[in-house]
């Protein structure tokens, strides 16, 4: 398989990172949909207040995703 642009993963990450698309671009399926989900949930059940675990979560997931990109980037799977 191919390298994958890394720039691109993170301009994914940054206006599409809390549906986990950077991570189906760098062929993190598993993740990726966990990050979706956790999106989902989290954003459907704000008005219930308990919404706000799960995207902490996925916040501080993303966060540590900033410092992955570059090597889910160079080995793809």
């Amino acid at each position: 398989m191919r390298e994958r642009n890394i720039a691109l993963a993170y301009i994914l990450w940054f206006f599409l990172g809390q549906i986990g698309i950077h991570r189906f671009y760098t062929g993190r399926i598993a993740s990726g949909i966990t990050q979706l989900l956790l999106g989902i949930i989290g954003w459907g059940t704000t008005w219930l207040f308990i919404g706000w675990i799960p995207l902490v979560f996925l916040w501080i997931w993303l966060f540590i995703d900033i410092f992955l990109i570059p090597g889910m980037c160079r080995r793809p799977r």
